[in-house]
C-alpha cells in the first residue's frame, strides 16, 4: 500500500477539519465586536491567536506520533489520576454547554437567512442533521463535508473583506505593528483566545489516526497540515475584523452584531454582500457543530477504553462504531436542546466561550510538562520557542479566564 509522503500537500485533511471546527459563533462575534470598536488597529491579535493555537496543537500531535498514545491516554497512564478525573467532569459539563451554544448559534445563523422559521426550530434541525451525518458517515465523508463548508465560509467572507479592503499601509500596520488603543485589552484577549477552538483541539489526534498518520515520520506532515489550518483561521479572523470595521460600536451586542455586520455590507456593497456574509456565518457555525459532534465523542470513548486498560491503539473508525461513542454523540445532540427554552441563545454562546477559556491553561501546562520529559519523548522534546509560546499562552488564557469570570459576576 502506498504511504502518504510526509511533505504532501495533497494529504491535508485533519487540519481542515480542525480549522472548520474551531471557528464558531463566539469567534465571529468576538472578532466582529473588536473590528467595530477598534477598526484595523488590532488585526495583529488574530495572527497571534492562530500562532498560539498552532503551538498547542503541534505539541499534541507530536506527543501522539512519538509515543503512539493519544494525549488523553498519556494523562491516564503517566499522570496522577485526579488529572484525568478532572478532565472527565470538565468534558461532561463543557460538552453540554458547548452543544447548547452550537444549537443556538446554528439556529441564529439559519434564522438570519430564513426568518420564517424560529431560532429554536432551526437549531434543533441542525443538531439532528449533524448527528445523522456523524452517525452514518465515515471520517472520509466528514472530511469532504468539512472541506466544502470551510470553502464556503472562507471564500465568501474573504470576498466580503476584499470589497471593504483598507489601504495596504493601514492593513500592514494593523497586522505588523501591535498596538493597544485605550480600552482594547479585553477585546484583544478575546480575539486571541477565540481563534481555533478549545477542547476541540484534542480531536485532532483522532482525526490523524483516521488518516493512518502514525510514527515520527508524520511529524512534518502534521506541521504542514496545521500550518494550513491556522493560516485559514487567522485569515478568517482578519477578514471578519475588516468587515466589521465600519459598524457603529453601539450595536455590538450578541446576535445584533452579526446582523449589524450584514447590514453594513448591504449599505457598503449591496445586498449581495449581506447575503454572502450571512451564508459564510452559517457555514462557520454549522461546520463547527459537525466537527464537535464528530470529534468530542472520541474523547469520551478514549477515556473509557484507556481507563479500562484497553489501550490497544484501536483505530478512530473502530471507536466511532462503539456504544460509548454513539451514546456521547446523542448526549451532545439531544439533551442540550433544553437550553433553548431559556430564550437567550446569545447568553449561551457567551457561557460557551467562558467554558472554553477554562481548558486552555490546563492543556498548555500539561503539554509543557509532558513534552519536555526526555524519558517520554526523547529527542522530540520541546524547543525554547515552543516552550515560550506555550508559557505565553498560559498567561494569556489565564487572564482571559479571570476577566470573563469577573464579567459574569
Amino acid at each position: 500500500m502506498n504511504r502518504i509522503k510526509p511533505d504532501s500537500l495533497k494529504s491535508i485533511g485533519p487540519g481542515i477539519v480542525i480549522a472548520a471546527t474551531g471557528v464558531g459563533a463566539g469567534d465571529l462575534i468576538a472578532a466582529s465586536v473588536s473590528g467595530a470598536k477598534f477598526g484595523t488597529t488590532i488585526l495583529w491579535a488574530a495572527v497571534i491567536g492562530a500562532l498560539f493555537k498552532y503551538a498547542i496543537n503541534e505539541n499534541l500531535a507530536r506527543w501522539q506520533l512519538v509515543t503512539g498514545t493519544t494525549l488523553l491516554e498519556g494523562w491516564i497512564q503517566k499522570l496522577p489520576r485526579f488529572v484525568s478525573i478532572y478532565f472527565l467532569f470538565y468534558l461532561l459539563l463543557w460538552s453540554f454547554i458547548v452543544a447548547g451554544a452550537l444549537i443556538s448559534a446554528t439556529g441564529l445563523a439559519a434564522h438570519a437567512i430564513a426568518p420564517a422559521v424560529s431560532v429554536e426550530t432551526w437549531g434543533i434541525l441542525h443538531s439532528i442533521v449533524a448527528a445523522a451525518i456523524v452517525w452514518f458517515g465515515a471520517y472520509r465523508h466528514i472530511e469532504r463535508i468539512m472541506k466544502l463548508l470551510i470553502a464556503i465560509m472562507f471564500i465568501v467572507v474573504i470576498a466580503c473583506a476584499a470589497m471593504l479592503l483598507p489601504t495596504a499601509t493601514e492593513l500592514l500596520t494593523g497586522i505588523l505593528k501591535p498596538s493597544l488603543p485605550d480600552g482594547s485589552i479585553v477585546f484583544v484577549l478575546g480575539v486571541i483566545g477565540g481563534v481555533g477552538g478549545s477542547v476541540t483541539v484534542m480531536s485532532y489526534g483522532y482525526w490523524i489516526r483516521e488518516k493512518k498518520w502514525r510514527g515520527t515520520e508524520y511529524i512534518q506532515q502534521c506541521r504542514v497540515d496545521l500550518s494550513v489550518a491556522y493560516l485559514l483561521t487567522g485569515l478568517f479572523g482578519l477578514a471578519v475584523m475588516i468587515i466589521a470595521a465600519g459598524v457603529k460600536p453601539e450595536v455590538v451586542q450578541g446576535s445584533k452584531m452579526i446582523l449589524a455586520v450584514a447590514d453594513h455590507l448591504e449599505t457598503s456593497v449591496g445586498a449581495t454582500g449581506k447575503w454572502l456574509f450571512l451564508i459564510g456565518f452559517w457555514g462557520a457555525v454549522f461546520s463547527s457543530m459537525i466537527g464537535v459532534w464528530d470529534g468530542v465523542p472520541y474523547l469520551f470513548t478514549d477515556y473509557v477504553h484507556a481507563s479500562r486498560n484497553k489501550t490497544d491503539n484501536v483505530s478512530g473508525q473502530a471507536y466511532s462504531k462503539t456504544p460509548f461513542y454513539r451514546a456521547y454523540l446523542l448526549y451532545l445532540a439531544l439533551p442540550p436542546m433544553v437550553l433553548l427554552t431559556f430564550g437567550k441563545p446569545v447568553w449561551i454562546v457567551v457561557i460557551y466561550s467562558v467554558a472554553g477559556a477554562f481548558f486552555m491553561p490546563f492543556l498548555a501546562v500539561l503539554l509543557i510538562y509532558m513534552n519536555n520529559r526526555r524519558s517520554w519523548v526523547g529527542k522530540f522534546r520541546n524547543g525554547y520557542i515552543t516552550n515560550a509560546l506555550l508559557f505565553l499562552s498560559i498567561l494569556l488564557f489565564s487572564y482571559l479566564l479571570l476577566e470573563k469570570t469577573l464579567r459574569l459576576n
